[in-house]
């Protein structure tokens, strides 16, 4: 094999044979249901709860795949296991799971052949070190766009899915004003809510604070957090944050799957702290680096060059 295997309706393709109709619903609405897995040292990190969260998001989205989680499971082992094949032993992959509504009729035309039933693919990609390396390193600065995160009246923030155009838009936003920022959306009332791909969470008098998640996804990363932080007797709370208070924080970051905790070190121009990582950040790192037995910034350091 000299290329990645897709899993996709029932079988494993390569990567190149792999592909969407142009009238999949992912396609003409975006209605998929998505999560996403890293490694570290090709061993899977908290799968069983993004399966949980997946099939949870398919409940809500009222998408049956006809598979049970411990069926989506072994998939998941067994494309991670083909694929880490044509890795490095020091890379690592991030295994995408997506489930889009299936195959729209209408758009389809007369007379064309309608799979029937959802889409189902999992795919890897080698996790992007050079994306984040020097973030890791010096930070990240986020800007709050005009554009406003989906309220929850019109979908729920604990299904994880791709209609996210405004996270587009809103990226797209934050990049005139700084190339390299990342949007962090507000939500109507003018809260700090999430980015397209992370939670944010931020350091006050010693104590984290999250947004509530009635405008956020509950993150697994965000969940390593909390669990890391209670064994480091850091306390956590969960409360509405105005941009006052996030541009004021002693500390900022941010929790993502692909590289677990990124610094935040300018929030709208405005330096967090005194502009470096924190020492609550550095804990933080040091108690996930023991969890997965790696130097997870480290890795990012020596893969991202």
């Amino acid at each position: 094999m000299s290329e990645p295997l897709v899993y996709l309706n029932g079988n494993l393709v390569p990567a190149s044979q792999a592909s969407l109709k142009i009238y999949d619903y992912g396609v003409v609405q975006g209605a998929t249901v998505t999560e996403m897995t890293r490694t570290f040292r090709h061993q899977p990190f908290r799968l069983d709860d993004h399966l949980t969260r997946l099939f949870r998001s398919l409940t809500s989205a009222r998408i049956n795949i006809g598979m049970t989680p411990d069926e989506l499971l072994a998939v998941s082992h067994e494309v991670l296991a083909r694929n880490t094949k044509l890795i490095a032993p020091d890379d690592d992959l991030c295994l995408v799971q997506f489930v889009t509504a299936g195959e729209n009729r209408m758009y389809a035309g007369q007379g064309a052949s309608v799979r029937s039933g959802p889409t189902v693919c999992l795919h890897t990609f080698p996790v992007p070190f050079a994306l984040w390396a020097k973030r890791l390193q010096t930070g990240v600065h986020v800007i709050t766009p005009t554009v406003r995160h989906v309220p929850p009246q019109c979908c729920n923030p604990n299904m994880k899915h791709r209609s996210r155009m405004h996270y587009y838009l809103a990226d797209h936003e934050a990049r005139l004003a700084d190339p390299d920022a990342l949007a962090l959306l507000l939500d109507l009332d003018g809260n700090v809510a999430e980015t397209s791909g992370a939670n944010f969470l931020m350091v006050e008098h010693g104590t984290i604070v999250s947004p509530t998640l009635r405008n956020t996804l509950p993150g697994i990363s965000r969940q390593t957090v909390i669990e890391l932080a209670a064994k480091l007797g850091i306390p956590f709370v969960e409360r509405n944050i105005p941009v006052h208070s996030a541009i004021n924080a002693d500390e900022a970051f941010l929790s993502s799957t692909p590289y677990c905790l990124l610094p935040v070190t300018k929030f709208n121009g405005v330096a967090i702290g005194d502009g470096q990582p924190g020492a609550t950040y550095q804990r933080l790192m040091t108690a996930w680096n023991e969890l997965v037995g790696m130097d997870i910034a480290g890795q990012f350091a020596a893969r991202g060059t």
